[in-house]
């Protein structure tokens, strides 16, 4: 795998002496980074690594099998968690643990008081009944997850075993991190512990994760989603109308939010606003008790993804409000805005060290 060898350099370097990474960081790799990693390539410890990756894409790919027809949908990565921890122990990287959220780390100490985290998430976004068979035909490999992000832990696998096969040592300490809860509802749980609890601080954090092998990603876009329920009395359609409909309700204000919305996205950095589910009510004739909804909004400028909130909270509370100026009978209606999940927006920069390499 050709990204394999680029992140054994890119870990390589990441855990070098901290002042060997203090140089001019143009947009584009300057010589002295070229020459930098062409240095370290040609170091014997690291052609014997790059070897033990070209020479396992068979155990690779039996792993990529195994790990992926395990089902990990987001707060059930138990099981494929303990199998990739039994094959992080077997390439004798480092002491192996699981911690109390469920994140496999694979400590691997280094001679300085650095420490470096490459990870890649054990769940995937598929509900735990879906059938993640893998699929072969030829040397293409198919099932549901297996991009994202099975392929990102085999990746990992054998970045921990070149290394350990090839007895490098390393500055800082090396975490091989798979994380838990990356995924939509898990809110980056896994990562988010590691940072605020863990016993490690990581100064730099490389994550391996789908996308293309020539495609480098130095900014996180961040996001905030809600899961939003307007409730009333309810009653039958003819008997009670008049009262007021959460589904109408839900209806104004996600009209609201659409229409205005869709200005902050039209200017300025990249961003984005979704309706990704909606549910509620019992049947055709019946005024629903609830309607419920979910929403994503995006962007890598926090002050985009500021600006679609509060566009979104004003829309919601017009749309209750206008509902119920229209009621005729029965108690008004109620929303409530449920949180589910924060990720803050990185920009990041291009011109990094760590990046530039």
């Amino acid at each position: 795998m050709t990204l394999c060898r680029l992140l054994a350099c890119a870990a390589l370097v990441a855990a070098l002496p901290a002042d060997a990474q203090q140089t001019e960081p143009p947009v584009e790799a300057s010589e002295p980074h070229v020459t930098e990693i062409a240095v370290i390539r040609a170091d014997p410890a690291v052609v014997r690594a790059f070897a033990t990756i070209e020479s396992g894409h068979a155990a690779a790919n039996r792993d990529l099998v195994t790990l992926n027809q395990i089902p990990a949908p987001p707060f059930g990565e138990q099981a494929r968690g303990a199998a990739f921890a039994e094959m992080l122990r077997a390439s004798g990287v480092g002491e192996v643990s699981i911690d109390e959220v469920g994140n496999v780390i694979a400590r691997r100490p280094g001679t300085g008081a650095r420490t470096v985290m490459i990870a890649a998430h054990l769940d995937t976004v598929f509900p735990a009944e879906t059938d993640v068979t893998v699929r072969i035909e030829g040397d293409r490999y198919t099932a549901p997850g297996i991009g994202d992000n099975t392929r990102g832990l085999v990746m990992l696998l054998e970045l921990a075993r070149a290394i350990a096969a090839a007895e490098i040592a390393t500055n800082a300490t090396i975490l091989f991190v798979g994380n838990v809860g990356e995924e939509g509802p898990g809110d980056l749980r896994g990562v988010r512990h590691i940072f605020r609890q863990g016993a490690d601080h990581p100064e730099a954090f490389i994550a391996i994760d789908g996308g293309e092998e020539n495609r480098l990603v130095s900014g996180g876009v961040g996001s905030n989603r809600y899961r939003v329920t307007f409730r009333g009395p309810g009653g039958h359609s003819w008997g009670a109308f008049g009262t007021a409909n959460p589904h109408h309700a839900a209806a104004r204000a996600i009209a609201l939010f659409d229409e205005r919305a869709l200005s902050v996205t039209r200017e300025g950095p990249r961003s984005s606003y979704n309706i990704g589910r909606i549910g509620g009510g019992t049947s055709v004739n019946s005024i629903p008790f609830e309607s419920w909804f979910e929403v994503d909004m995006r962007s890598g400028d926090p002050a985009r993804i500021a600006a679609l909130d509060a566009v979104f909270q004003a829309a919601m509370q017009e749309g209750l409000a206008a509902e119920n100026a229209d009621l005729s009978e029965g108690a008004p209606l109620t929303v409530e805005i449920e949180d589910m999940g924060r990720r803050p927006a990185g920009p990041g920069d291009a011109e990094d060290a760590l990046v530039q390499r």
